[in-house]
Formats: C-alpha cells, structure tokens, sequence
C-alpha cells in the first residue's frame, strides 16, 4: 500500500461520516436539530467507552467477546453495592462504582490470565468467560432485572449539564484516559507494539505475557464503565444490559479503521468509528427503516471497513 493509499484509506471514516451527516441532513433536516444531536451524543457515550476498550485489545491483533458478560456481571456487582428495589443492597451509594470497576478489571485480568498461561485463543478465552459472567449475574440478581434505587448512579443518565446528561461527559472524560494510555505510557506503546508484529516485540524486550494481561484488565474496567453507565440510563441491572453490545462495539472499532490484524488505529478512530454507527442508527430510525434492514446495513459497514483497511495483496492465506 503506498503512503497516499494509506492516508487515504486513514481519512475514508471520517469522509464517511462528514457524506453520511449531510446526507441524511438533506433527506431530513431535523438530523441537525439540537435536540437530535444531543440524543447522538447520549446513545453514543456508553458505546464509545465499551468500543475504546475492545480498541486495546483489537490493537494487538486480538479480540475481545466478553463485553456482554462483562457487563452483565459489573451490573451485578453495582447493584449489590446501592440501593435497589429486591432490598439485598448494601447501599454505600458512589462508592459502589470503584468496587464495580475494580471487579470489572479483575474479569478482564482472568479472561488475560487464560489467554496468555492457558495458550487459549482470546476469542475463544473471552467468549467462555463471557458466558460465565451472564451466570454469575444471573446467581447474584436472582435472574432478575433489578432496578437501581440510588439516585447518584440515575443522575448518571437524568442529570444534564449545558443541556447534555451526564453521561456524554463521563465518555470524554473516558476517551482523555484511553488516548493517554495509549500515546502517554509505556503500556499503551507496548500494545501497539504487540499489533506490529509479537516476535519482533518480544525480541525488542517486552514483556508480552504481562502486556497482554495488563490490556485485557484495562478493557475489562472500561467494559465496567460503560456497564455502570448503561445501568443508569436503565435504571436497572440484569444479566442481559449487555444484549447488543458486543456487536455495536466492535462494528465501531473496525468501522473506524483500526485494523483487526493489530498495529494500526486507535482510540480517536474508534471515536469516528462509533459515531458512524450511531448516526447511521440515527438516520435509519429518522427514515422509518426497520430494525432488521438496520442491523443489516451494519453488517454491511463492517465488511466494506475490513475490506478497506485490509492489506489484502499482501496475504497469501486468509484465516
């Protein structure tokens, strides 16, 4: 691919969001309301701090399926620590979040611990802890959907400041933290590293056992966040908070143009990555199309981003 492939094929998902917003503005102008912009904003925040997770993990050419499962079983850990409608919370109200959060990282440092000392392909280490982590939730909310009294964590979602709720600021706030760890230390060069090829990385004097765990542990407290921001725009936890999730994660990061082979992309493309999405949820529902031509559109994005972002000359076989 030569360098002006390249900045093209960089720039695609932005032009692509910039052709998408004015199209469906032409279509129908209230896309570019006020109002309608702020529900982007708003349907955008959880999924961009679940898509920056899975950014992390997508980076060292490897992938995360556990985002469903972590989610649920962060809920049920928020929920056991405030006030909710079952009665059996232990109610200490914020200070649940940095117990959902650390709960959330120890599950994303075992499915890491499986992968690296067990020799279990990710996708497969993190789908089967995926599935552990519904059952766990399903035990601990009594296969429930229990609602979350606390009105600290509703104010996540019902707050509004400059007219956007709370949770639009927590996903800057998130993406700032993502962006440093991945341009400011010294894991987040690792990564990228270990995307760019793991032998040469390894031979250069990485650790890469540790690199691997160390990211599906920061995945695993971002999949925390976005469960703890889903639970208040719910108002409620359950095993299923994640339903969908997985999907519209992943189609964010890809769309994006970070490149499932690893070493290419990063968080500020999966921010263009999810907006894509969510504008193009936006529109669809605007237009009246149905949910299944939607989700179908999607699965369509997601081909022609791999397509575009794949070196495809240069691999002779292709898994």
């Amino acid at each position: 691919m030569t360098r002006l492939d390249s900045r093209w094929a960089s720039a695609t998902p932005l032009l692509v969001l910039i052709g998408l917003c004015l199209a469906i503005a032409i279509v129908d102008p209230r896309f570019l309301s006020f109002g309608n912009l702020g529900r982007i904003a708003a349907a955008a925040s959880a999924p961009l701090v679940l898509a920056l997770g899975a950014t992390f993990i997508i980076l060292m050419g490897s992938i995360d399926l556990s985002i469903e499962g972590s989610m649920a079983f962060s809920g049920a850990v928020l929920a056991a620590f405030v006030a909710n409608a079952s009665g059996t919370g232990f109610d200490i109200g914020l200070a649940a979040i940095p117990i959902a959060l650390l709960a959330a990282g120890a599950f994303g440092c075992v499915i890491g611990l499986v992968h690296v000392y067990l020799k279990v392909p990710s996708f497969m280490a993190s789908l089967g802890m995926g599935f552990v982590g519904v059952g766990i939730a399903t035990v601990l909310l009594g296969g429930e959907r229990v609602g979350i009294l606390d009105p600290n964590i509703r104010a996540l979602a019902l707050n509004r400041v400059l007219g956007l709720p709370l949770s639009v600021y927590v996903g800057v706030f998130m993406l700032a933290v993502a962006w440093f760890i991945q341009d400011h230390t010294r894991i987040g060069r690792h990564i990228m590293a270990l995307g760019g090829g793991e032998d040469l990385a390894a031979a250069s004097g990485i650790n890469v056992r540790r690199v691997r765990v160390l990211a599906f542990t920061i995945a695993g407290a971002f999949f925390g966040v976005g469960a703890i921001l889903t639970c208040a725009r719910l108002g409620a936890s359950s095993a299923l908070i994640g339903s969908g999730q997985l999907f519209t994660a992943i189609s964010a990061v890809v769309v994006g143009g970070t490149a499932l082979t690893g070493g290419k992309g990063g968080v500020l493309q999966t921010v263009v990555g999810v907006l894509i999405v969510i504008v193009l949820n936006n529109g669809m529902i605007i237009l009246g199309l149905p949910s299944f031509v939607q989700q179908g559109v999607l699965g369509l994005a997601i081909i022609l981003a791999v397509l575009l972002n794949s070196p495809r000359r240069s691999l002779a076989i292709v898994k």
